[in-house]
């Protein structure tokens, strides 16, 4: 992997959300140590799911950061609710995704109830092409299959979407200033695009409308994760 530019030190930028894609909660409270005050929000997906995932958020929340629960809940709608009311019981999630189909979105939404937990509806994974679609069986291609899902996401009452920042554009002009438009598969200008088909820079992203962008392993695979993650924030200040 290329090294991060140097950068100069900043505030952590709220809209970057760094994941915790390790092992262990050891490794990834170590991940968060290194990144120190580079960042304040964190994702913690399936990885960490069985190995104290919860945990940990509480631990991070505790501290002062907010945290991404990447769960993708997808079941039927009363396992859903009864999932997402847990999770907005426990307060150690700002942001949550289901997948984004209609029966989902409305059990997670009645689920957190008046809680502050934000519901984000997935629409296609960013490893996912055309091609890709047409191979798990579906007929629309991936900007209208996207735009639907915004609109599912929207009658459902959800918060937001997760979306490629190819996308990010579409969301903003349907979802509104308020929709929350959060963007894996960014990279960094000095960065590769490891398996994400579907990558931009940060400042691309924020451009085309993300309010939120998640950032791996150009930072975590760093050799310093620190300067990686303070040369991301620099490359959103410059959008």
């Amino acid at each position: 992997m290329t090294a991060a530019p140097n950068a100069p030190a900043r505030a952590p930028n709220p809209r970057l959300i760094v994941p915790l894609d390790v092992p262990t909660v050891e490794e990834a409270r170590a991940l968060v140590e290194r990144l120190s005050e580079a960042v304040s929000f964190y994702k913690i997906g399936l990885q960490l799911f069985a190995t104290g995932g919860m945990a940990l958020a509480g631990e991070l929340k505790a501290e002062g950061k907010q945290v991404f629960l990447d769960w993708k809940l997808h079941d039927i709608g009363a396992t859903v609710e009864k999932a997402a009311a847990a999770i907005a019981d426990a307060g150690s999630g700002d942001f949550l995704t289901v997948h984004a189909e209609p029966q989902v979105l409305a059990a997670a939404v009645k689920g957190r109830g008046s809680g502050e937990l934000k519901v984000l509806g997935v629409t296609v994974l960013t490893s996912l092409d055309a091609a890709g679609l047409a191979e798990i069986g579906y007929a629309l291609n991936v900007e209208q299959l996207v735009e639907r899902r915004i609109r599912q996401v929207l009658e459902a009452g959800a918060d937001g979407v997760i979306a490629s920042p190819h996308e990010a554009a579409l969301a903003r002009r349907i979802g509104g200033p308020g929709f929350l438009v959060v963007t894996p598969g960014v990279r960094p200008s000095w960065s590769g695009k490891d398996d994400q088909a579907r990558a931009a820079t940060p400042a691309e992203a924020l451009r085309s409308g993300a309010s939120h962008l998640v950032c791996g392993r150009p930072i975590t695979a760093a050799s310093d994760p620190h300067a990686a993650a303070l040369a991301v924030v620099e490359e959103m200040a410059g959008a």
